[in-house]
């Protein structure tokens, strides 16, 4: 009786951890302008510290239809991604200095075959599979990060 009340506060104390860290998170708004001209406004959770960025959007089951994650990185460089642990079909785009998506890739739940940038990106942007064609945004499309990400 007791190992089972150990095991039933540690398995609170880790769900009300995990919810109290989601909840502290830091969202912002961003927008892209797509292929027709039209503003795409979307809310994007930022992975900003190497912790938030290596948790991603791993064990998550649910993903607004305009929402997504931003992983801010300190400089730009070739970047991998994986879909370990992660059972939401994503879309990603590597996305310069400049905010400029250079590369969209989609991937696969709980594959973990490395999805590899071919140009240095200082952003990654995840969104849900299909979203980036659905609002026919596409390579060369510029986001604007001001208010999300400054100083970089």
């Amino acid at each position: 009786m007791i190992i089972y009340r150990v095991s039933k506060t540690l398995i609170f104390v880790t769900i009300l951890t995990c919810a109290v860290s989601y909840a502290a998170n830091r969202w912002c708004s961003l927008k892209i302008v797509n292929a027709e001209g039209r503003d795409i406004n979307i809310k994007v959770e930022l992975a900003d510290t190497e912790d938030k960025r290596a948790l991603g959007l791993m064990y998550r089951r649910i993903l607004g239809d305009n929402e997504g994650m931003l992983f801010v990185f300190d400089y730009a460089a070739r970047r991998s991604f994986w879909m370990r642990n992660t059972y939401i079909p994503l879309s990603i785009a590597y996305i310069g200095r400049d905010g400029i998506i250079n590369e969209i890739y989609d991937m696969k739940p709980l594959d973990e075959k490395t999805v590899d940038s071919q140009q240095p990106a200082m952003y990654a942007l995840e969104m849900k599979q299909g979203w980036f064609a659905r609002n026919k945004i596409g390579q060369g499309a510029k986001l604007d990060l001001t208010g999300c990400v400054s100083g970089r």
